[in-house]
């Protein structure tokens, strides 16, 4: 649904969405293997917030990771809203310069202005919490007057809007062939209190949800669009937070895709314990979901329990993800570095697990205390956050802070030597790609993904079977798939693959924080200094004169 306020007035508004800082997650290095994509996956918040504007107000959409918002653009516009997360934050005052500069009153959503709205005193209006009564309010306030107020607004949700009442992103404004993945929410909060996470703080611990009705009218919306995604995300915090919600809805997700003829494919993110969940799974496995991403966290039992994280310990942490591979789930695991409890021996533990745990894809992160959540609060109580820009992390860690730092050196080393890594394919392609269903080619044989594949074939052969220091494991992993007849495997391992060793190489050199929280200043400016050629060079330079 729309917003229903009677309005006075029509305005335009447009919605920047700032870029991210690149990091393990969202796999930048790959999309010049697939022929147009510029951007990871579209953003549901600021498509929402378009899609429940009043009837006759325009709105437009710019994603500042496909193309930076033009003056013109900005001059078009009555208002600017901008949405983002943390490691947005010095993309997000940028944006609010330039609107400024443009004379245009500017507006900040999201969950980054909900969980700390002091770091954003230069936005005219600050909208914090989920879409509900203070959108309304701010519809209200925009309707009656354009001018910046003289000192800020904050507006901030009391009464949310139900998730049954959502209108479907406006999916029509983004540019989704331009994207790596899709993105769609079923939805909203997580029951747990991982000391770390915000989620049920900002989102609540009593997962919201929306209708089955509402999630298919929202895939035939994005299958509409010519070149949409083959993949797309459900951006749930715990996609089996409700587990008898989720289990009534995968029903229809599957006849979805029977009707369809399976032209997605699906991933999430989860909890481990969904492990014990067979029946959620082998509807998981009918949908055709891929991939699940786990916060896994760590190894070590005792440290789950530190940061309230016991429930991954609820089956054997092993024996959890080869039942996950046994319905064709490949594992993606968050891993934390810097917890409290850790020794001199977990960096050992936790090289052991990237070894036999097998999971191709880990986003090693040292750990960050971020605002609204109970670790933020116990260390400052303990008088151990850090406002030092020169370190990895806004934590004072129980072990010295160049001891973690080197550590995660090592591990991501380790993790990212492409031997280790296409081993780790290899050992997908044994034990979690033979259980996936076989879907119909109808639904996959369109002009755009026969297109798409041509492309991504030509520049894995190219440039990473060929020109890549790396070549000789892909291609024994190509290979080992090649014999199990799993084509797709090898699309899949090379594009993954030529992002995880490409990053890891650039913040082995020190371009990337290890909290991916922020750029490396230094390579940033560097960045602004080198010249076109210089940095078209970098970036599409063979990889063994890059590293």
């Amino acid at each position: 649904m729309r917003c229903t306020l009677p309005v006075q007035t029509k305005r335009r508004i447009l919605c920047v969405f700032p870029a991210y800082t690149p990091s393990f997650g969202t796999f930048s290095h790959a999309y010049p293997l697939m022929g147009g994509v510029k951007a990871f996956m579209p953003p549901q918040g600021l498509l929402l917030i378009s899609a429940y504007m009043p009837e006759g107000w325009e709105c437009r959409f710019v994603d500042e990771n496909i193309k930076r918002a033009t003056p013109e653009e900005f001059a078009w516009a009555d208002a600017v809203f901008v949405s983002g997360m943390h490691i947005q934050e010095p993309q997000i005052h940028e944006i609010a310069k330039r609107a400024h500069a443009a004379g245009k009153v500017t507006v900040l959503g999201g969950p980054s202005v909900s969980g700390a709205p002091e770091k954003y005193p230069d936005f005219d209006y600050l909208h914090m919490g989920e879409i509900g009564d203070a959108t309304d309010e701010l519809v209200s306030i925009l309707d009656r007057d354009l001018t910046r107020p003289s000192a800020q607004v904050r507006l901030e949700t009391k009464e949310r809007l139900p998730l049954s009442d959502f209108p479907a992103p406006a999916y029509e404004a983004a540019p989704l062939k331009r994207y790596l993945i899709g993105s769609l929410q079923f939805s909203s909060g997580c029951p747990y209190r991982c000391e770390f996470c915000d989620i049920p703080q900002l989102y609540g611990r009593q997962p919201r949800l929306k209708s089955a009705e509402q999630m298919c009218a929202e895939l035939d919306a994005i299958i509409s669009q010519p070149g949409h995604p083959a993949v797309v995300y459900f951006v749930d915090d715990n996609f089996i937070a409700n587990r008898k919600a989720t289990r009534d809805m995968l029903p229809h997700l599957v006849a979805w895709q029977k009707k369809n003829d399976y032209p997605l494919q699906f991933a999430c993110e989860a909890t481990l314990n969904m492990a014990k969940q067979p029946e959620i799974l082998e509807l998981m496995r009918q949908a055709n979901f891929m991939t699940v991403f786990v916060g896994i966290e760590t190894p070590e039992e005792d440290a789950l329990k530190g940061i309230d994280k016991t429930h991954n310990a609820a089956v054997p942490m092993y024996g959890a993800i080869e039942t996950l591979n046994s319905y064709g789930l490949e594992v993606t695991s968050g891993i934390i570095l810097g917890l409290d409890t850790e020794s001199d021996a977990s960096e050992q533990y936790l090289i052991d697990f990237i070894d036999k745990s097998g999971i191709p894809v880990l986003t090693i992160n040292i750990l960050q205390a971020l605002p609204k959540t109970p670790l933020w609060d116990r260390l400052e109580k303990e008088g151990r956050l850090l406002h030092d820009a020169s370190l990895e992390s806004n934590v004072l860690f129980k072990r010295p802070h160049d001891t973690v730092v080197s550590s995660w050196r090592r591990a991501i080393a380790h993790a990212y030597e492409p031997e280790m890594i296409f081993e780790r394919f290899k050992h997908q392609c044994a034990t979690t790609y033979p259980h996936r269903i076989k879907t119909p080619t109808k639904g996959k044989l369109t002009f755009t993904n026969l297109r798409r594949g041509l492309i991504l074939g030509f520049n894995i052969i190219t440039r990473v079977g060929i020109f890549s220091d790396y070549r000789r494991p892909f291609w024994s992993a190509a290979g080992y798939a090649l014999k199990r007849g799993q084509i797709e495997a090898v699309f899949n391992m090379g594009f993954v693959a030529h992002h995880l060793i490409r990053f890891t190489r650039e913040a082995l050199r020190g371009e990337h924080n290890a909290s991916f929280y922020a750029a490396k200043a230094a390579e940033a400016e560097a960045a602004r200094q080198r010249s076109w050629w210089e940095n078209a060079r970098k970036r599409f330079v063979p990889e063994r004169e890059a590293a």
